[in-house]
């Protein structure tokens, strides 16, 4: 399927950052992240693998006991179980994607942005 892009249907998760859910598939998801400055993501663990890219912005990453200032164009992965946090140092933008599928986030695809093959 085609995700198209689309300014519709981003939800706010927390004060300060949203979501939309962009593309899944059987066994992946990836959703883009609208971080504002001054947001906090608090920490918190799930058992699927996160691997991110952070489009435009910069934010300290905290992933165990390992804390980064991340700027644009930097990537990370965190693995299945690994408590992590964010802190939203500029407004920024990172896609993340999700393995296997995190079936909670569906309810943030913006279906009218899906063209599913024939």
């Amino acid at each position: 399927m085609f995700g198209m892009k689309s300014v519709n249907g981003y939800v706010e998760i927390a004060t300060g950052i949203r979501l939309k859910t962009l593309n899944y598939g059987e066994n992946s998801l990836m959703s883009e992240f609208l971080l504002e400055k001054g947001a906090l993501l608090p920490e918190h663990a799930h058992s699927h693998e996160q691997t991110g890219y952070l489009v435009s912005g910069k934010l300290q990453l905290t992933i165990g006991d390992s804390s980064r200032v991340l700027a644009a164009g930097d990537s990370w992965n965190v693995p299945s179980g690994a408590k992590h946090k964010a802190d939203v140092l500029e407004d920024a933008v990172a896609i993340e994607v999700f393995t296997p599928c995190r079936q909670e986030y569906l309810k943030f695809v913006t279906h009218q942005d899906i063209v599913k093959f024939p």
